[in-house]
Parts: C-alpha cells; sequence; structure tokens
C-alpha cells in the first residue's frame, strides 16, 4: 500500500506530531505512536480520557508508508515472537535498542500480553514460558515513528474524532 490511514490516540488534537515527547520507556522506544486499527486506537484514547478526565481524541493521519520505506530504516515484527519479545524488554528497561531504527511496526505489549512480559523481565518466567503463552494471541498493531523528520515528511494530519464507547 503506498497510503495508509493511520490513528493516534490522544486526549487532545494533535496536528503536528512530536516524537519524543511521551514517556521514554515504551514498547519500541520513544517515538509518535500510532495504528492502523481504529477501532483499538478508539479503546486508547477511551482509557486515556477516563484516567485523565478529558475528551478521548482519535487524531486521523494518511502515512506516505510506500515513500517512507525507501528511505526509512524500518523494523516489523509480525508476531508475537522472540525478537519482538527481547526487543520490548530491552526497552522498557531502558536499553536504547530502538536507536538505529527510524519506523517500528509490530503487536503491542497491552493487557493481553504485559503480565507474561513482566513476568519475563522479572526473571519469574523463562523465555520458553513467555512464548508459549504468546503463542496463541493475536497481534494488534503499534507504529512507531521515531524520526522527526520522516515524520514531518510522510505523516499529513486529516482530521479528528472524539471517540464513543464502541
Amino acid at each position: 500500500m503506498d497510503k495508509i490511514e493511520v490513528y493516534h490516540a490522544s486526549s487532545v488534537i494533535v496536528e503536528k506530531p512530536l516524537c519524543g515527547v511521551g514517556r521514554q520507556n515504551l514498547d519500541f522506544g520513544p517515538g509518535f505512536y500510532m495504528t492502523n486499527m481504529y477501532d483499538q486506537a478508539t479503546m486508547w484514547a477511551l482509557r486515556r480520557a477516563g484516567k485523565m478526565h478529558t475528551r478521548a481524541i482519535v487524531n486521523i493521519y494518511i502515512l506516505e508508508r510506500k515513500k517512507l520505506f525507501r528511505v526509512a530504516n524500518t523494523l516489523i515484527f509480525r508476531r508475537y515472537n522472540r525478537d519482538w519479545l527481547n526487543f520490548v524488554v530491552a526497552c522498557r528497561k531502558g536499553i536504547p535498542v530502538w536507536r538505529e531504527y527510524d519506523y517500528i511496526e509490530g503487536g503491542v505489549a497491552d493487557d493481553r500480553v504485559i503480565d507474561t512480559v513482566d513476568l519475563y523481565i522479572n526473571k519469574l518466567i523463562p523465555e520458553r514460558v513467555a512464548l508459549n503463552r504468546l503463542r496463541y494471541v493475536h497481534p494488534n498493531n503499534q507504529i512507531c515513528l521515531l524520526n522527526q523528520e520522516l515524520l514531518d515528511r510522510h505523516l499529513t494530519y486529516v482530521d479528528f474524532t472524539v471517540a464513543k464507547k464502541l
């Protein structure tokens, strides 16, 4: 696909996204996070709004994916596996394994998988047990842009919606 519609969950309208503004030790590093799944963005926005007692905003963008991939150093995890697990664990521990990438995409360490990741980080279960638990979980999607210049060039703000319960 040349261009895809992507969504960013927030409590505010984000017309000019910035890399590295949010929390540092996230799944794929300190970038600008989006998803190509509207329902997932809606759930994230509603969760954030509930915690902050604000509106739930889903920002809508067009990502020029094909053009971006020509110039970006990309990493895509197509499923939960050893590489994904070790990458997420490193990022959550503050190890900057994300630094060599401009674009990272893959599953989210959400409520369905975070307990397994935490048990593995704390060495309470071995890698094989963690991977076995993750094997049956269908990944959702997150896209992390870590390069501000590429974000400015290849991501275009379209609109926003106020999220409603699904």
